[in-house]
This record gives C-alpha cells, sequence and structure tokens, in this order.
C-alpha cells in the first residue's frame, strides 16, 4: 500500500504565498476569532496581491469550496457566520454587491 499523496489544496492552506495563517484558525468555534486572525494575516503579509479584504475572504471561500462536502454542517456554519464578521471587521457590512452599471 502506498503512502496518501497530500491534496493540492491542503498543500495551499499550509504554505499559502499570501498569508500566514495562524495553526488551527479554520478549526476554531468563534466565527469573530477566525474573522479577526484572517484580517491580522492579511494586513500584515507583504506578498498578497490584491487587497486585505480580498486576500482574507478568499482564503476562507477557498478552505470553505475544498472541504466541499465532507465538511460537517456545523463548521460550515461556523465558517459562513465567520464570512460576514469578516465583512463586518473591514467595514464592508452589506454582503449583496452593489452594482456598477
Amino acid at each position: 500500500m502506498t503512502a496518501r499523496k497530500p491534496q493540492w489544496s491542503q498543500e495551499v492552506t499550509r504554505h499559502s504565498n499570501a498569508l500566514d495563517l495562524e495553526p488551527g484558525v479554520f478549526t476554531w468555534d468563534d466565527p469573530a476569532r477566525i474573522a479577526a486572525s484572517l484580517k491580522r494575516s492579511a494586513e500584515a503579509s507583504e506578498r498578497r496581491k490584491t487587497t486585505p479584504y480580498r486576500s482574507a475572504m478568499s482564503m476562507l471561500t477557498f478552505y470553505v469550496n475544498r472541504a466541499g462536502r465532507d465538511l460537517p454542517q456545523a463548521r460550515r456554519d461556523v465558517l459562513e457566520a465567520a464570512k460576514e464578521e469578516l465583512r463586518k471587521a473591514f467595514g464592508r457590512g452589506d454582503k449583496r454587491q452593489s452594482s456598477r452599471y
């Protein structure tokens, strides 16, 4: 039997070149704490290629999407609440995108 090769998404989460994440940040139960940690990481990063808000939200969304169906509903709910907290932390309280047209 061969050793299981790590998934590419797991490697991205562990070794993101844009953000230095606190260990276990996506396992925490407090959405506000998750959002605050992501915000700190994004604002401190000098390697990101976009705004701190977009970097933080992208990493959170990436994690949720890569976990897919294997993510328990309770964990998904915490992470979706963390998205709302992240929007608030960056002063983007309304989750709907305003139309440019």
